[in-house]
């Protein structure tokens, strides 16, 4: 698998425990080894230039998910096949001001924002409140796991 991170924030962020993170969650959700994914770490001018060329809205935001090849979690009997799952683009600042909003750490933060995005790649999203609760329990029990600890409450929506 090909994990590749890319901080353009100009701040310190918790590269390896993404690495770490991504790696547990393509086990978790049985891609393919071979499967490639991009995180950037983007300062706040570059997010919100990002978010309103492709979202079509105004400000920065938290994160941004780019998928490629449209994969999907695979199971153990059939694991997902080889692709290049996209790019995911977190902004550690506005990371930063939500973790201090929801009391817990900026790296539990991004953690978090990482496992939102890669949800995203495959096909999850929280437009419609079932969506959400599907989208949201997993995005909870992957990160609580990965963590040996209850994760941070979202605060993505």
């Amino acid at each position: 698998m090909s994990i590749e991170i890319n901080n353009e924030s100009g701040v310190a962020a918790p590269e390896e425990e993404l690495v770490r993170l991504a790696r547990y969650v393509f086990e978790q959700l049985h891609l393919h080894p071979q499967t490639e994914l991009s995180i950037i770490l983007a300062d706040r001018e570059a997010i919100e230039k990002l978010h309103l060329e492709w979202m079509d809205e105004p400000g920065a935001t938290d994160v941004l998910s780019f998928p490629m090849d449209e994969l999907r979690p695979g199971t153990s009997a059939r694991p997902a096949p080889a692709g290049l799952l996209g790019d995911i683009v977190i902004c550690p600042q506005v990371a930063q001001e939500q973790a201090q909003a929801g009391g817990h750490s900026t790296e539990d933060e991004v953690l978090l924002l990482a496992t939102h995005g890669m949800l995203h790649l495959l096909g999850y999203d929280h437009g419609e409140p079932e969506e959400k609760a599907v989208m949201f329990a997993l995005q909870r029990e992957l990160l609580s796991a990965f963590l040996g600890r209850d994760a941070p409450a979202e605060t993505t929506a």
